[in-house]
């Protein structure tokens, strides 16, 4: 298929310094091989250094390429302050942010403590800040002509979504900051945007998220118009490309990758869809017997 293959062939971003929270596994490794396969430097950033590092090892070993991995936890601003400083250490520059670092549990929201609230508003949301706030003064300090920030988001981001609501609230946030910054730092040449993916599973989160008998109850695919979650390759794809100097005038924007998922459900008579073609048949049959009368 070749929506599993990479879309650039070459070396698109070759000589660019990315920095990728959460990029220890998941769909921020994906993005990162990615990244490396198309001539970046990568800097993959967690909370576990031993996670990173085997995870830098691995990649580095399939790419060929350069990757920094550095310990931070994204909500103390020190603590990414010092991973700055390390990068521009180790590479001279940064010219993209990638805000990946994510968290997600769901519950009926009456059972959460507020810890717990917090602690998903505190990485996503104060996450993202405390990063797009670090590099974004730095860019606007050393006068860089072009940099980039990249926020991974959620299609519910803008819908709202029952039983994930930390998640929901903090995503939110990172979309209007997305949206408020492509405006205000464009004149520093720094271009914000999101995307806001759909099913695309990971084995760790997805497993925190639908554990033992839920996976197989509900069906993620039946979902989906296309039938299908998404591949790893297919947000790589869009992530590089959003990063890339082809999409030098997309500024502000949030694309949506889901396969046609959150569409389906926001259609007044998209379950119209369970209707079997034998009684769609019977229904014309009425209608036209109607129009006679």
């Amino acid at each position: 298929m070749t929506y599993q293959q990479p879309m650039f062939k070459n070396e698109e971003l070759k000589d660019k310094v990315i920095v990728v929270t959460g990029g220890g596994s998941g769909l921020g490794e994906a993005m990162t091989r990615y990244f490396l396969q198309l001539g970046a430097k990568v800097v993959i950033t967690s909370r576990k250094l031993e996670k990173l590092t085997a995870t830098a090892e691995k990649l580095q070993k399939e790419t060929g390429g350069e990757v920094l991995t550095v310990a931070c936890d994204v909500r103390e601003y020190k603590a990414v302050e010092n991973m700055l400083a390390e990068t521009l250490k180790r590479f001279g520059k940064v010219d993209v942010l990638v805000n990946n670092a994510a968290g997600n549990f769901i519950s009926p929201t009456e059972r959460l403590s507020a810890r717990a609230f917090d602690i998903i508003i505190d990485i996503v949301l104060k996450g993202s800040k405390n990063c797009t706030l670090a590099f974004g003064k730095h860019w606007i300090k050393e006068k860089q002509a072009v940099s980039t920030v990249l926020n991974i988001v959620t299609t519910y981001a803008w819908t709202g979504s029952a039983y994930v609501v930390p998640s929901a609230t903090a995503k939110a946030g990172v979309l209007a900051m997305t949206r408020s910054l492509a405006v205000e730092w464009a004149k520093y040449g720094i271009r914000m945007n999101a995307i806001a993916p759909g099913p695309f599973p990971t084995k760790g989160a997805w497993d925190r998220l639908l554990p033992g008998e839920l996976k197989e109850k509900f069906d993620i695919k039946k979902k989906v118009p296309l039938k299908r979650v998404g591949e790893h390759q297919e947000l790589a794809n869009l992530a590089a490309y959003l990063v890339s100097d082809y999409s030098a005038y997309v500024n502000g924007e949030v694309i949506t990758i889901d396969g046609g998922e959150w569409l389906q459900g926001a259609g007044e008579f998209n379950m119209l869809e369970a209707v079997p073609q034998e009684l769609w048949d019977m229904l014309e049959m009425m209608i036209r017997a109607k129009k006679k009368e």
